[in-house]
């Protein structure tokens, strides 16, 4: 597979919380167990995982989207980065996406961080697999990345910085990020990624005895960004599947307990569960894209944006249940749709 994205593709791809829990989760039983959950959100993201990419070129391309600070901007986030004023190359936050280092001389440039180190994993995450897999790939300068090395997550506070024991503090800004992508990689490769090998500290809040307190603290402490949303949709259409930590951080608080995180779900409780089904087709069309979304309360309703190739907005507007495209030059198009608090992205071929 090769990626072919643009700078701007995926930015429209934006679900900025849900109240409903979304249509990806519809398998998913949230009235089970701790351990039911967790065995059903670890079974869902494996079987979703549908698109093995490659280490390179496509993990390089999908950060240069999935990344970027704004969108419409030249300039990714790095991970564990903190000031891009003084003078120090290391601590940036920002660097131009185009300033990737693919040479022996890195200096200045950005490389791709495996959060959980490929050597930690058991066996050893490689360059495949595990090793390729988006949701624990961020970007980040060289000399951070040879800082940061393949130390474990420990407690501490303000910026980036080793810590006791040879240790790793990712920063106020990241620690939420790495708690929620720590997660995700420990139910994507139970056997291979154990949250015990990279997070230290004592363990109390889990009674699997499987998740570092300090992980559970920090998905609290931390709530999720903008740019973890983004790139979970972004990866979702090139991977296949998401990281549901990003999606509901409450989810971990379910299943391992500890400090109880933001529930993003006004919809998720024990009484009451409500799953927003989506039905939008065809997605290849010469003409017309239908809509139903199947809920108790019928919109009236949908609001939705259009978007090309370019990241530019084509049309928006509202429907009662159908969006003509006829008029528009073939081509893929991104398709963002919303009723009540529910949003829906999809890939729309125009033929």
């Amino acid at each position: 597979m090769r990626l072919k994205i643009t700078q701007f593709f995926l930015w429209a791809c934006i679900a900025s919380g849900y109240a409903q829990i979304p249509e990806y989760y519809s398998s998913i039983d949230f009235t089970a167990s701790a351990t039911g959950l967790k065995n059903q959100l670890s079974e869902l993201i494996q079987n979703t995982h549908t698109t093995q990419l490659n280490y390179t070129p496509d993990v390089w391309n999908l950060l240069k989207t999935s990344d970027l600070e704004n969108p419409g901007s030249s300039k990714m986030l790095l991970i564990y980065g903190y000031n891009d004023t003084d003078a120090n190359a290391s601590t940036d936050r920002t660097r131009d996406k185009n300033l990737s280092c693919h040479t022996s001389d890195c200096n200045g440039l950005w490389v791709r961080e495996h959060v959980f180190p490929r050597s930690l994993g058991t066996p050893n995450l490689g360059f495949e697999n595990a090793g390729s897999d988006a949701h624990n790939l961020r970007p980040i300068d060289n000399q951070m990345n040879n800082s940061r090395s393949n130390r474990k997550f420990a407690s501490g506070s303000g910026n980036a910085a080793i810590v006791a024991n040879g240790n790793f503090y990712p920063g106020d800004e990241w620690k939420g990020d790495i708690a929620r992508m720590m997660m995700y990689m420990y139910l994507r490769y139970p056997n291979q990624c154990p949250a015990t090998v990279i997070g230290t500290g004592s363990i109390t809040y889990s009674s699997f005895n499987d998740m570092p307190d300090i992980f559970l603290e920090w998905n609290q402490q931390d709530p999720v960004s903008a740019l973890e949303r983004k790139r979970n949709d972004v990866i979702q259409v090139f991977q296949g599947n998401r990281n549901p930590f990003i999606d509901n951080p409450y989810l971990a608080t379910l299943i391992w307990n500890g400090p109880e995180a933001e529930n993003t779900w006004t919809a998720l409780s024990i009484e009451k569960v409500e799953i927003a089904q989506w039905q939008i087709y065809p997605t290849v069309t010469t003409d017309k894209v239908y809509i139903k979304y199947e809920t108790q309360n019928i919109p009236d309703q949908y609001q939705y944006q259009l978007y090309n190739m370019h990241g530019q907005l084509v049309i928006d507007g509202a429907t009662s249940s159908e969006i003509d495209v006829s008029a528009y030059t073939p081509g893929i198009y991104i398709l963002k749709i919303q009723a009540d608090n529910a949003v829906k992205t999809v890939r729309i071929i125009k033929k």
